[in-house]
């Protein structure tokens, strides 16, 4: 298993738009996502379980990626969290 940590840097938190598109690229991988907050988990290739987390702007997520293609999919969640939010 692979995770990764990263705090939230928009001043809107994870909104509609960032989300559908993490959620549209993570669907690209075999591996299981999951995002954590506080003591919350969610599948994070379900749009609407991602939105329901209500992370907000300085919030920390745990992004968890289980599988054969990992590593890759941590790679991707980490690039697409640095340059979206």
């Amino acid at each position: 298993m692979r995770e990764i940590s990263y705090t939230i840097t928009d001043p809107d938190g994870v909104h509609a738009r960032p989300a559908g598109k993490f959620v549209e690229q993570m669907q690209q991988f075999a591996s299981n996502i999951t995002i954590t907050r506080d003591d919350k988990t969610i599948d994070g290739k379900k749009l609407f379980a991602l939105m329901k987390l209500r992370v907000k702007l300085g919030e920390t997520i745990l992004v968890s990626a289980e599988g054969g293609d990992e590593e890759a999919a941590a790679a991707a969640a980490l690039s697409f969290l640095t340059e979206h939010l």
